[in-house]
Formats: structure tokens, C-alpha cells, sequence
């Protein structure tokens, strides 16, 4: 084993732990010496924002675990005296609350970072649908959270979803039996919701394992969407990656900070701080935020089948996006016709965001319709049709050449000749 394979520790613990258990090695191979591409910029931060959300989320949710009561009766009371008794129950349980909704900002962004720069293309297949998984994973548990405070949201909102599964003929009504517990949304419930809560954070982290084994086998993509040919297209990822995302990471706790300490409730539901009552429907049942877009492909379909088929499509479809982008070319800043079709795409989404949270009635159907069409469109239809068509512009000879000269994907930066070794 040469130098670079075999680090030399200077603690002489680290070194007899070691060599009986090469733990270190492992994490100097992976990480300190992991080669990134020198080109990466701050949108590949976010990765490691959503690693240390989910660290965030374990460890504030068993805090809050300790405190909460999973009973019809006493679930609602039992949040609120964590708020008001226990010692930095507030704080804990803010944390916790808004930790959600930054977790899934985070992960967005980390996924429309991998569908601008190609990063779900070829050889990362894998890594990309191991990351949908994560995803799904992400909903069901958030989903489930929700419902623990057991206020009117919390109980109406598990009541709509749970019912979607009885749109299914002959299997429907079993499964919404067996998600219930019982007739109704009750204390079985609320029990295997709170269980399920509890034990899917763990699974998403064992997924997450493999997806970072994924990527540390095919490598990370980059802005330019070109293999590394070079030692010089390279850098270790320590320290020139770790400075960079710890000051993307401080950056971002500012942000979380801000909305935990100034703005706790900004993002939540009102009746939700009104205890479930089965006898009254709220005037208006709303997700959260980040459920918005799926909730909105679900009524902007008059047949209640077709709807919870489009909501379910609209994330399968992302299972089999590495087969439907036909262009040889990664990253969209080299793909000038498919570059503003990715941008009506972000901007459906916004929209789908916004009438999700409106009444299902009048213009806002027909906006949600036209939303869901392009989003569909835009997977089915566009991308193995524009693949082929599409005339990208000439790729860099390597990473390292716009960098040193200071380029961007520019034709004239991509056919001049590399740098000659000095």
C-alpha cells in the first residue's frame, strides 16, 4: 500500500485502534483525501446542509420523544406542556418543527442542482434513484410528524391523505383499514403514525449511507458535467471543500436561527394550534408547504383515481429520468435550447406551489392543470425528444482549463487547446 493509501496518524491511540480496526484510514480515504472535482461551487454544499438536518431532526425528535404522550387524548395537551414545562421544550420542539421545512429546502435545492447539471445521468444512475428514495422516505415520515400534535390540521389532514388509498378498486378500502387501525382515524393511529415517526429517520440514514457510498464510487459531478482527466482537474476534499461548505453551513444556520428564534410559527397552520375535533372540518384543509405541489396535481384532476395516479406519477417519474434525457450532455449551461425549458419547469413548480395552497375552485383549477401538463411534458415528452435534436455547445477539454483561465462554457473557452504543463 503506497503513502497516499496508507496515512500515517501521529496519536499513537488512533494508530493502535487503527490497525485493528482501520476506521481511520476509511474516513481519511473517504473524505479528507476524497477528490472533488476543483470546479464544484456552493450548490454542492448542500448535500452535506441535508446531512446535518437529518442529525438534527434524530436528535431533537428522541428529545421530544421523551415528552410526548401518543394518545387521542392526551397528545395535544402533552405537546403544549413541552412547550410551557419542560425545560427547553420550546426550543427543542421549534427546532425540531422548522428544522422540517429547512430540511426540505435544502434537499429541493440539492435535487434541482442534480437535475440542472445532469447529475442523474450515466454512471450515476443509482446514486440518483437512491436518492428519490430518500425522498419518499423524507414525505412519509414529515407526514406522519405532522399529525403527532393532533390538532385540527394534524387530524383532517391524515384523514384526506389516508383516504386517497380507497381511490384504488378492490384494494382501496383494506389499506386505508390497515393505515387506520380501525373505521376511522383514531388512537391506532396516532400510535403507528407516531411509531413509524420515530423509526424512519433511522432508515433514511442507512439509505443515506448508501447513497454517499454511491457517490463516493462514481464520483461527484460538476458545473462543466465532464469526467475528471486529470490530478490537476482535482482537489481534495479537505480543506478546500470543508471551507466552503462551512461557510455555506454558517450561512445557512443564520437563516434557521432567524426562523427559530423570530419567526417560530411562520410557517405553520393556525388551527393547528386548536385541538382535532372530528365534529368540525376546518374551512380549508392545507399541507405543508412542501406537500403543495403534489396536493395540487392531485385536484387539478376531476377523477379521484386519475389524481392519486398523477400525484404518485409525478415522483415516479423521477425513478426513470436517467433513461428519459436522451442528450449526451450533462450539465444544462452547455444545452442552450433545453436551458429556459428547465426554468419553466422550476417556475410550474412555484406555481403548483401557490394554487396547492388555494380553494380548489375557479381559475386556480384550471392554473393547476396547465402546471401539471408542463410537468409531465417536461419529463415525457421534452427531454427524449430535445436530446435528440439539440445541438450543444462544444465542451471544455477538461475541468482544470476554464478554471485557469478563468472561462466559463463559452465556445471560444471550449476549442482552445489545453494548457501545456509548466
Amino acid at each position: 500500500m503506497s503513502e497516499a493509501q496508507a496515512p500515517k496518524f501521529e496519536n499513537g491511540v488512533v494508530r493502535w485502534i487503527d490497525s485493528r480496526l482501520p476506521i481511520f484510514t476509511m474516513l481519511h480515504h473517504e473524505y479528507r483525501g476524497y477528490p472533488m472535482p476543483r470546479n464544484c461551487n456552493y450548490m454542492w454544499s448542500f448535500g452535506g446542509m441535508a446531512g446535518f438536518m437529518l442529525i438534527v431532526m434524530i436528535v431533537s425528535g428522541v428529545f421530544l420523544s421523551m415528552n410526548y404522550t401518543a394518545h387521542v387524548d392526551h397528545a395535544f395537551q402533552s405537546v403544549e406542556r413541552i412547550m410551557r414545562d419542560v425545560n427547553n421544550g420550546w426550543l427543542m420542539r421549534y427546532i425540531h418543527m422548522n428544522g422540517a421545512h429547512m430540511f426540505f429546502v435544502v434537499v429541493y435545492i440539492h435535487i434541482f442542482r442534480g437535475l440542472y447539471y445532469g447529475s442523474y445521468k450515466q454512471p450515476r444512475e443509482l446514486l440518483w434513484i437512491i436518492g428519490v428514495v430518500i425522498l419518499l422516505l423524507m414525505m412519509a415520515t414529515a407526514f406522519m410528524g405532522y399529525v403527532l400534535p393532533w390538532g385540527q390540521m394534524s387530524f383532517w389532514g391524515a384523514t384526506v391523505i389516508t383516504n386517497l388509498f380507497s381511490a384504488f378498486p378492490l384494494v382501496g378500502d383494506p389499506i386505508v383499514t390497515w393505515l387506520w387501525g380501525g373505521f376511522s382515524v383514531d388512537n391506532p393511529t396516532l400510535n403507528r403514525f407516531y411509531t413509524l415517526h420515530y423509526l424512519l429517520p433511522f432508515a433514511i440514514l442507512g439509505v443515506v449511507v448508501l447513497h454517499v457510498a454511491a457517490l463516493h464510487v462514481v464520483g461527484s459531478n460538476n458545473p462543466d458535467g465532464i469526467d475528471t482527466k486529470s490530478p490537476k482537474d482535482s482537489v481534495p476534499f479537505h480543506p478546500y471543500m470543508t471551507v466552503k461548505d462551512g461557510y455555506a453551513m454558517l450561512v445557512f444556520l443564520v437563516a434557521y436561527a432567524a426562523l427559530v428564534f423570530f419567526a417560530p410559527n411562520f410557517l405553520g397552520h393556525a388551527d393547528n394550534y386548536i385541538p382535532a375535533d372530528p365534529l368540525v372540518t376546518p374551512a380549508h384543509i392545507v399541507p405543508e408547504w412542501y406537500f403543495l405541489p403534489f396536493y395540487a396535481i392531485l385536484r387539478a384532476v376531476p377523477d379521484k383515481l386519475g389524481g392519486v395516479l398523477l400525484m404518485f406519477g409525478a415522483i415516479a417519474v423521477l425513478f426513470i429520468l436517467p433513461w428519459l434525457d436522451t442528450s449526451k450532455v450533462r450539465s444544462t449551461n452547455y444545452r442552450p435550447i433545453y436551458k429556459p425549458f428547465f426554468w419553466i419547469l422550476v417556475l410550474s413548480l412555484i406555481v403548483l406551489t401557490w394554487v396547492g395552497a388555494k380553494p380548489a375552485e375557479g381559475v386556480y383549477v384550471w392554473i393547476a392543470r396547465v402546471a401539471t401538463l408542463y410537468y409531465f411534458f417536461h419529463f415525457l415528452i421534452l427531454l427524449p425528444i430535445l436530446g435528440k435534436i439539440e445541438k450543444p455547445l462544444p465542451l471544455p477539454k477538461s475541468i482544470s482549463e476554464p478554471v485557469v483561465r478563468g472561462g466559463g462554457p463559452t465556445p471560444a473557452a471550449a476549442t482552445a487547446k489545453p494548457m501545456e504543463k509548466a
